[in-house]
């Protein structure tokens, strides 16, 4: 079963384009708004909005447990607070808590996945 024909069934070539296109933008949007990934990107040596291949993925640091609890509770939004919906934080048990803040942007994709997920299972509504 097929719940996004129009993504489900593009071309490697059409996903990989859309990845990359997706990755620019998101590095170039935290890169603007967060001081912590601009530094970040910039020891990294890399330029968002300018990678030219998924490849390039690899040079892109990756943000860790311990980043989330340095940057406690929301120095790493990088959205004005108004736009967070919801948000989900770690209990702290090993440490300061975690915080992830999400928009409705971010919980309509999660539902778009997740409608995907099931379907492709079997599921139907």
């Amino acid at each position: 079963m097929i719940w996004n024909k129009g993504i489900e069934q593009a071309s490697e070539k059409t996903i990989k384009r859309l990845q990359l296109e997706r990755l620019n933008n998101t590095l170039s949007h935290v890169y603007n708004k967060t001081p912590f990934y601009k530094e970040r990107l910039d020891e990294a040596g890399v330029r968002p909005g300018k990678l030219e291949s998924l490849k390039d993925m690899e040079r892109v640091p990756l943000t860790t447990k311990e980043d989330l609890r340095l940057n406690y509770p929301y120095k790493l939004f990088a959205v004005p607070m108004k736009d967070i919906v919801r948000i989900h934080a770690s209990s702290g048990t090993t440490g300061k808590p975690t915080v992830v803040g999400y928009t409705r942007n971010d919980l309509d994709m999660w539902s778009e996945c997740m409608a995907r997920l099931i379907t492709m299972a079997g599921g139907s509504d």
